[in-house]
C-alpha cells in the first residue's frame, strides 16, 4: 500500500512538473527550459546521492548501456520539453500514456522477449488510440504533436535500457547521469534561440518548482518500484493522465475534443490490458519454477 501511494504521489508531482515546464515555456524558449530543468535534477540527484554514498565517479557511468540510456534520455527529454511548450498538456498527457507499450513493443523488436497476440493486439490497439488523439490528416492535426511521440518513445525505450544496466548500479547514479546528459543539449539551444526579455520573479518560481517536482516525483518512482514488484505498482502510473488532464483544464482552460478523450481511453484500457497479461505470465512462469521435479 505504501509502494502503491508513492506512485500515486509521484503522478501527481510528474503532472505539476508538466504544468510548469509550460508555464515557464510560456516566456522561456525551450532551449532555457530544458538547460534548467536538467541543471537543477542533475544537482538535486547529486545530494540525493551524495545522502546515499553512491560513487557517481564511477567508471560505470562510461558502460555502453548507461551511455545508451543516455543517449534516450536526451531524445526523450527534448521531445518532452519541446511537446509540453507547444501543445496542450491534455493532449500530451494522453500520448505520452503509450510509454508502458513502447515497452512491450521494444522488449519483442529488439531484446526478442516473447510477446504473445494478445498483447500484440494490444500494442496495435494503443497505436490506434494514439493515431486518435493526433488526428493526422484531419483539421485538429498539430504538427507539434510529433514532439511528444518522440519524447514518450525515447522514454520508454530508456526504461528498456534501465533493465540492461548492470544491476549493482545504484538507481539514483543511473538518474543523475541521465539528467547530466541532457545538460549540453539544452546549452546547445540556448545558443540558437532568442535571449528572454521579459522573464519575472513569477518565471523563476515556475522554473524553481518544475526543478523540484520533477526530482522529488522521479526519486518517489524509483523507491515505489524498490518497495513492491512492478505488476503491482505499475498500473497507478496512469494515474498521472488524470492528473495533468486536470491540470490542463483547470490552469490552461483546455477542452480535450471527444477524439482525444476517446483516443486517451483507448490507450489506457490497451496499457492495462498488456500489464495484467504481463503479470499473469509471470505468475505463470513463477508456478512453474516452484514445482517439484518429478
Amino acid at each position: 500500500m505504501r509502494a502503491i501511494f508513492l506512485m500515486i504521489l509521484a503522478m501527481a508531482l510528474l503532472a505539476l512538473s508538466d504544468m510548469f515546464i509550460k508555464l515557464s515555456s510560456q516566456v522561456l524558449s525551450p532551449g532555457y527550459v530544458m538547460f534548467l530543468l536538467s541543471l537543477g535534477g542533475t544537482l538535486c540527484f547529486m545530494l540525493i546521492a551524495k545522502w546515499q554514498g553512491a560513487n557517481l565517479l564511477s567508471r560505470d557511468a562510461l558502460h555502453p548501456w548507461v551511455l545508451a540510456r543516455g543517449a534516450l534520455e536526451i531524445i526523450g527529454g527534448l521531445g518532452l520539453v519541446l511537446s509540453i511548450g507547444m501543445i496542450p498538456l491534455s493532449l500530451f498527457a494522453a500520448i505520452m500514456q503509450m510509454a508502458p507499450l513502447v515497452v512491450t513493443l521494444g522488449a519483442a523488436v529488439f531484446l526478442k522477449e516473447p510477446v504473445g497476440p494478445r498483447r500484440w493486439l494490444a500494442i496495435l490497439v494503443g497505436i490506434i488510440g494514439m493515431l486518435l488523439v493526433i488526428k493526422p490528416g484531419t483539421d485538429g492535426f498539430e504538427p507539434a504533436a510529433l514532439f511528444a511521440v518522440m519524447g514518450v518513445c525515447g522514454l520508454g525505450l530508456r526504461d528498456l535500457i534501465t533493465r540492461l544496466s548492470p544491476s549493482h548500479i545504484p538507481s539514483i547514479s543511473l538518474a543523475t547521469w541521465g539528467f547530466a546528459a541532457t545538460i549540453p543539449i539544452g546549452l546547445g539551444l540556448i545558443f540558437v534561440s532568442e535571449t528572454p526579455t521579459n522573464v519575472t520573479a513569477i518565471t523563476v518560481w515556475h522554473m524553481g518548482g518544475g526543478i523540484i517536482v520533477t526530482a522529488l516525483g522521479y526519486y518517489a518512482v524509483t523507491q515505489a518500484m524498490r518497495m513492491a514488484p512492478a505488476a503491482i505498482v505499475s498500473p497507478f502510473r496512469y494515474t498521472r493522465l488524470i492528473f495533468t488532464m486536470s491540470l490542463g483544464v483547470l490552469i490552461f482552460g483546455e477542452r480535450p475534443d471527444g477524439l482525444t478523450l476517446l483516443g486517451a481511453a483507448i490507450i489506457l484500457s490497451a496499457g492495462l490490458y498488456a500489464l495484467y497479461r504481463e503479470r499473469k505470465l509471470a505468475m505463470a512462469q513463477d508456478r512453474i519454477k516452484t514445482q517439484p521435479d518429478r
